[in-house]
């Protein structure tokens, strides 16, 4: 019973968090209306952000400070944070050419009010705030904005700010590969295949190094379903490289760093890692499992703050951080960071999540803020990705599936097979997934593998939620019909699912009855 209680401990670990999570639908960049702003500069105004060199340990986060000054200050300036530097109009598409593009096209990556913390600013027009920023292959400058979020105007506009290698390989996420054995590493960097080779040094911690090639993967404004990724929320992603370290002895512990070598013969490396490798399957120890959903990200300075959006992301954070040498695997299922077409968002995740993600294996399911957009073959044809349409989660982390455009998979760990399906596309009976998901029950050997486990994002079996009570229903429509049967048929141990910021446990239950 020790690993169902380590499973269980871990559940309510982290969907704790969430209780007093209210606000959870609106991505705080889209209350900018930035497609409306107007130049009103002011020559007695001006905005300065030190030190203008970031990262000169070469960590890949840094503070910094933004001094402001304005002749007409109002409880409605805020200050914009821009990446790249250069926002004008100058960088927009020309999608209409009967229609102007309008002064500024790209939403700030992260905003603060200008009396945050200089409550004084009303009267004297003077205020500073400590940013936190994140190396994101860019450069960044600083705006001081009057007339609201609505409609915005221009005050000041400050110098640039930039990190001292913006395309450093940065926030490396592990995960499980398609054999028990094999461990994958993925990260960002500013790196192209025509600039440099990715690849990954890695090996017994104090035993001998070797080196496995990296691919590389991008795509482009093309690739979004729709506003506001294609548009305001636009910001390129970089280069998304994965490596595949293979062979690996079981419950070995291993170091690796992230590499680039120029073609002009120089590297370029990240800091030293380390992982422990997977138990075989069907080892007889304890194995720790943290499993939640609906995380979302948080600003460590306090930026970007509406309704206490996403507020207990990083007290999550911060405890797996501090419990991380008692943890094995992270299931995080679906509801990644609610960047909701804000793409750079998706940066700012990978680096809070860093310490865990680089450390134990980081796997993840598809949410319906990851997946959903009408006509995109989503099983729900609403807009909750913000046009994402599941690019940015099928290409930011790797995860074993046969088709990163079927986000279904299955992975072992130890005495556990996992079973995780995607609720955004169709699972009903017939369905190419509904056979994944049948496979993946019948195929597991119970003698070696005692603990099966189903994990979805929306909630497939029952659910007290009072969205789901309006509906006169206690799960998604259909999903407890359909995949009931095969989780009594091949007797599925537990089933955990997130979408519902609530935290709930049923006892054992079939068909509205308690077994």
């Amino acid at each position: 019973m020790r690993e169902l209680r380590s499973i269980c401990l871990g559940i309510l670990l982290v969907l704790g968090a969430f209780r007093l999570t209210i606000s959870h639908e609106d991505q705080p960049l889209s209350k900018i209306a930035i497609h409306k702003a107007v130049f009103a500069l002011d020559d007695n105004a001006y905005i300065k952000a030190s030190p203008s060199i970031l990262g000169m340990k070469g960590q890949n986060s840094d503070w910094l400070t933004v001094e402001y000054n304005s002749p007409n200050p109002s409880v409605g300036d805020w200050i914009g944070v821009f990446s790249p530097s250069n926002f004008s109009s100058s960088t927009c598409p020309a999608e209409n050419p009967r229609v102007y593009p309008p002064l500024l096209c790209s939403a700030p990556i992260k905003f603060q009010y200008a009396n945050y913390s200089s409550p004084q600013y009303k009267s004297t027009g003077k205020g500073s705030l400590k940013l936190q920023l994140i190396n994101q292959r860019s450069d960044f400058s600083f705006v001081l904005f009057t007339n609201g979020l609505l409609n915005p105007k221009v005050v000041a506009v400050s110098n640039k700010v930039t990190f001292t290698n913006p395309n450093a390989p940065v926030y490396p996420r592990l995960a499980q590969g398609k054999v028990w054995n094999e461990m994958t590493v993925t990260w960002t960097s500013g790196y192209g295949i025509n600039e440099a080779e990715p690849f990954v040094e890695w090996g017994p911690k104090g035993g001998d190094r070797t080196y496995s090639p990296a691919g590389t993967l991008t795509f482009g404004r093309g690739s979004m379903c729709g506003a506001p990724a294609r548009t305001v929320g636009w910001r390129d992603p970089g280069y998304i490289h994965t490596g595949f370290l293979r062979e690996l002895w079981p419950n070995a512990m291993y170091t690796y760093k992230l590499g680039h070598r120029l073609f002009n013969g120089t590297y370029i490396w990240s800091s030293e890692y380390q992982f422990k490798a997977s138990p075989y399957p069907g080892q007889d120890s304890l194995q720790q499992v943290i499993i939640f959903g609906d995380m979302g990200k948080d600003e460590a300075d306090g930026s970007n703050e509406y309704n206490n959006f996403q507020r207990g992301s990083l007290n999550t954070t911060r405890q797996l951080i501090q419990d991380l040498k008692n943890i094995d695997i992270v299931f995080h299922i679906g509801d990644i960071c609610y960047a909701n077409g804000y793409i750079s968002q998706w940066d700012q995740f990978t680096a809070q999540i860093e310490p865990i993600a680089s450390t134990v294996p980081y796997m993840i399911a598809s949410g319906n803020h990851e997946r959903d957009w009408p006509g995109t073959g989503s099983f729900y044809g609403n807009m909750d990705s913000g046009g994402e349409c599941g690019v940015l989660v099928e290409n930011m982390f790797y995860v074993p599936t046969e088709n990163r455009a079927k986000f279904w998979y299955s992975t072992d760990y130890g005495m556990f097979r996992f079973c995780i399906a995607d609720t955004e596309q169709d699972w009903r009976e017939g369905t190419e997934q509904y056979r994944f998901i049948e496979h993946c029950l019948a195929s597991v050997d119970r003698q070696k593998q005692p603990w099966l486990i189903f994990l979805a994002h929306r909630v497939l079996g029952y659910s007290s939620d009072l969205s789901y009570a309006v509906e006169g229903s206690f799960a998604e429509p259909m999903g407890r019909e359909s995949l009931q049967k095969l989780w009594q048929k091949y007797k599925v141990d537990i089933a955990v699912f997130g979408h519902v910021h609530n935290y709930e446990r049923i006892c054992p239950i079939y068909q509205w009855h308690h077994v």
